[in-house]
């Protein structure tokens, strides 16, 4: 297993989790996503893997989702 967790700014609310969570949950091999909601803030999102995903393809999902990843850390 392999998790990473990503620093996203501009989420303020469920529904930005909801959609956050579902455009990362498509990713083939995502076994997880759990987001820290920071409202007012940059709001946490870990990703849990069978393997590790290119951070690049974690950044094109949640720019989908409206929102920008700003650091990563694995």
């Amino acid at each position: 297993m392999s998790t990473a967790t990503y620093a996203v700014t501009g989420m303020t609310c469920g529904h930005c989790v909801a959609s956050v969570t579902e455009e990362v949950g498509k990713i083939g091999g995502v076994s997880a996503v759990d987001v820290d909601l920071i409202k007012g803030g940059i709001s946490q999102v870990t990703v849990v893997s069978e393997a590790p995903v290119p951070e690049s393809v974690v950044r094109t999902a949640v720019g989908e989702a409206g929102y920008e990843v700003v650091d990563a850390t694995a």
